[in-house]
């Protein structure tokens, strides 16, 4: 921003005090009630409740839609549409009690018969919501008055109320559901204003709101895929800020210049090689743990990160107190053992496959890494280029792909390998017997036991070679506060978000 100084030049007392008053610094601060935010990926739609894409919830996300409880930015469960809640003893039966007086953007009223109706639509038969898993533990959902909702689970699950802060899990109504995709409507702060293809999306303050106003009268997400041009967007002031920032080789020139603040934290990102575990040859275990001994995670972490990144060993968030540190040992780096293990399973020459990447910086980067430590067992990989959109119609939705990268920023996501039908198709009986006993535990420590056990699995199976958990690299405007520093769950959460004075 130019400041306009006054009292160097000699004018009217009239102008002076124009000037003091409409063009000094405070007051022309005071006034910016907008934000600029780059984002790496276009969302493929808008609506949270029907796509997988991190995309969509990084733009509506306690933005637009609103839950019947939210995540707060460290992790921890709060109140959102339910005000409070009850449960019973058995852990069965949750009784939310609802804000009175909210209202959809397109002003129909917000109650309890919307809450039945996301609910059973999330878990219907017929539902396309990608978390579908989230509402099997649901048997009934009632509306017991217009605020108040009872809940009945088939069994006790102790991560119910997280669950319900999911994106996945935000309330729509049946007059606006069908068209939510293109034009949501939710109940949150902001509105949706207009949607740029391939450019930007708006939202606007929502002056109805039923809770508390936010500061921003407006925000746009502008897309900015490319890492140089992220960084030059940055530089020419064109946006204010990166809540992800995809270019971090230019880390060290923002950290040095006070006019940026750079906020490095966590993310609940596990960044995999994923493999289509019903496809030959990488139906075959000794395939896959000789893909995982080829792999040299810090090697792909310092060259396609530029060391932003914490080596993994299973699909679980390190900082979580859950996690099993030691697992990352069961394949260490190993040429040798790897094509031994290509050996014994028939592929002494070694196999040519497909390597499908999506556009963020750790995936096409990542991916020619991974192509080369893979070069030297015998596996010869094409690398193919994907939009986002293709990767999700592709790989992701008809299981077209041998190899992918992607990073599953989903929190507590562990439970898709339980799923035989999710895109790596892994899904064996053993998984699905200690995700059914996790959902029917509420004691902590029994379920990080559970939770540990289920990473020792997949590990064990090399469902997939884990690489590295993704760092949230903020770099944004010095003078804005209330970004997330680290990423609980996949949000641009801006209800907390202004411009200093």
């Amino acid at each position: 921003m130019n400041y306009v100084k006054t009292g160097k030049i000699l004018v009217s007392l009239a102008v002076a005090l124009m000037a003091a008053t409409v063009l000094s610094p405070a007051s022309a601060f005071a006034a910016k009630d907008n934000i600029v935010l780059g984002v790496a990926l276009e969302p493929p739609n808008l609506d949270p409740t029907s796509n997988a894409a991190a995309a969509i919830d990084e733009v509506v996300y306690a933005n637009v839609f609103e839950g019947l409880t939210r995540i707060g930015p460290n992790g921890e469960v709060l109140p959102a549409l339910a005000e409070s809640w009850d449960i019973s003893e058995d852990g069965k039966v949750y009784t939310f009690h609802l804000h009175e007086g909210v209202k959809f953007h397109d002003g129909t009223d917000f109650n309890s018969e919307d809450v039945v109706f996301s609910l059973d639509r999330a878990r219907g038969e017929d539902s396309t919501n990608a978390q579908k898993g989230l509402f099997k533990a649901i048997e009934s959902v009632e509306a017991v008055d217009p605020s108040t909702v009872k809940v009945t689970l088939s069994s006790p699950q102790g991560g119910f109320l997280f669950n319900m802060g999911w994106g996945d899990a935000v309330m729509v109504a049946p007059e606006s559901a069908a068209t939510n995709n293109e034009n949501p409507v939710g109940t949150g702060p902001f509105k949706f204003s207009k949607w740029n293809k391939g450019s930007s999306i708006e939202i606007v303050r929502n002056d109805d709101y039923w809770g508390d106003k936010v500061a921003l009268a407006k925000a746009e997400f502008r897309i900015i895929p490319d890492a140089a041009a992220a960084t030059s967007a940055l530089l020419a002031g064109d946006v204010d800020g990166f809540s992800n920032f995809p270019a971090p080789e230019a880390v060290p020139q923002f950290e040095a210049d006070p006019n940026f603040a750079l906020v490095i934290g966590s993310t609940e990102g596990e960044t995999i090689l994923a493999m289509n575990n019903k496809k030959p040859p990488f139906d075959n275990l000794k395939v896959r743990q000789a893909i995982s001994h080829a792999i040299d995670r810090q090697a792909i972490i310092d060259g396609a990160m530029f060391g932003f990144g914490t080596p993994i060993g299973t699909h679980f968030a390190p900082h979580h107190p859950a996690y099993r540190a030691d697992l990352i040992d069961m394949y260490p780096h190993d040429v040798a053992k790897a094509k031994e293990l290509l050996v014994e399973a028939g592929y002494a020459d070694g196999f040519k496959a497909t390597l499908k990447l999506p556009p963020p910086t750790y995936a096409r980067r990542g991916g020619e890494i991974i192509a080369s430590q893979l070069r030297e067992v015998g596996i010869d990989l094409e690398i193919i280029p994907l939009e986002w959109k293709q990767w999700l119609e592709g790989p992701f939705k008809a299981k077209d792909f041998d190899l992918t990268i992607v990073s599953h920023t989903e929190p507590m996501d562990i439970g898709i390998y339980a799923n035989p039908d999710y895109y790596f198709q892994y899904g064996t009986d053993e998984a699905k017997a200690i995700m059914a006993k996790l959902d029917a535990t509420t004691d902590t420590e029994a379920r990080y036991k559970l939770l540990g056990d289920m990473q020792e699995l997949i590990t064990k199976d090399a469902v997939n070679a884990y690489l590295f958990e993704l760092a949230k690299i903020g770099v944004w405007n010095a003078k804005v506060e209330g970004l997330w520093t680290n990423s609980p769950i996949q949000a641009n959460d801006l209800t907390g978000v202004k411009w200093k004075d």
